[in-house]
């Protein structure tokens, strides 16, 4: 059973969620699309790639499978660039088929609308179990929280939980660490937060530290490399 959520329009006209619970959106108020793009795509697994552009497979771990935006982003990018890519992703309360039903992320660049049928398509697959859903693209995601998933090597990890202010315990030292030590050599951590205590973390975890700029709203972000 699912927490209650509510789907809102944002300022690029893609839907979020709305979480009465937390008083808290999936995505930024200033659009969701947008973010995604920006810290995810662009200063993530772009970044990474252009640094290690033979290095195959990619592979992703993503911190809070909500919407499924993110996943549906990587594998359109997966298939226009033909990079094979392994997508590992956790969910405690994955979205009712009446919701996800309703998010309009596939009608938001109609140059990629082609790749729609696999937004469903990655809502709808089994849980706890990893599956090929295209030829450069495959994924498991498990349905469990951050403090009890089981995680694998990563190249690139989407730290996409909700704010440190909404859910602190996501974003202690412990838990940071646990996903940290996981990562490649090379591997970057990106999160649309850029908290001065997140920051002083990670570099205590030895990672460097890079202040970018942030998506529409937002003046920063943090991208974080593992020497």
């Amino acid at each position: 059973m699912g927490r209650e959520v509510k789907i809102i329009t944002t300022d690029d006209g893609s839907h979020s969620l709305y979480l009465p619970e937390l008083k808290e959106s999936y995505h930024s108020f200033h659009g969701a699309y947008r973010e995604s793009i920006h810290v995810f795509m662009l200063y993530g697994l772009e970044a990474w790639f252009m640094r290690n552009p033979n290095r195959f497979p990619i592979r992703i771990f993503e911190v809070g499978f909500g919407t499924g935006l993110n996943a549906w982003l990587t594998l359109v990018w997966a298939e226009q660039y033909k990079v094979p890519v392994l997508y590992h992703t956790i969910e405690p309360f994955p979205l009712e088929k009446e919701i996800y039903d309703q998010l309009n992320y596939t009608e938001v660049d109609t140059s990629i609308y082609h790749y729609a049928h696999f937004f469903k398509k990655l809502h709808q697959s089994p849980w706890d179990q990893g599956l090929v859903y295209s030829e450069y693209f495959n994924m498991k995601k498990d349905q469990t929280t951050l403090e009890e998933a089981v995680l694998y090597p990563s190249d690139i990890v989407f730290y996409d939980a909700f704010a440190p202010k909404k859910q602190p315990e996501l974003w202690t030292k412990e838990i940071l660490e646990k996903v940290t030590d996981t990562m490649n050599p090379g591997g970057i951590f990106v999160t649309y937060s850029a908290t001065g205590k997140l920051k002083r973390t990670l570099q205590e975890l030895g990672l460097t530290v890079e202040t970018l700029p942030g998506p529409p709203g937002k003046n920063e972000m943090v991208r974080a490399t593992k020497v």
